[in-house]
């Protein structure tokens, strides 16, 4: 199954739906910053994904942005400023 890496950040607006978000994203990927998580999700996962976080968030007032930065094992590269951050392999991972 292929995979590809997405970089997702969210703005939810209501404390309650923040940590849910967060807890359906930590499910998924790494966190990179506060809200922002990189994944690396097949089709499947993605899908999975995003069901979850629209039956959580309120869409007049939240929003989650995701940008797909390739397939694996060769995404797009990212580059860090300041205090390096650790990235997830590209090896598959075991929820």
């Amino acid at each position: 199954m292929a995979r590809r890496r997405y970089l997702l950040a969210y703005d939810i607006a209501d404390p309650a739906r923040l940590r849910r978000v967060c807890t359906v994203m930590r499910d998924h990927g790494e966190r990179l910053q506060y809200s922002v998580f990189l994944c690396d999700l097949s089709l499947a996962e993605l899908a999975t994904l995003e069901l979850r976080v629209l039956s959580i968030i309120d869409l007049g007032a939240d929003s989650v942005v995701r940008i797909d930065l390739g397939p694996l094992p060769h995404p797009a590269a990212i580059h860090m400023h300041g205090r390096r951050r650790s990235l997830p392999s590209t090896n598959p991972k075991i929820v």
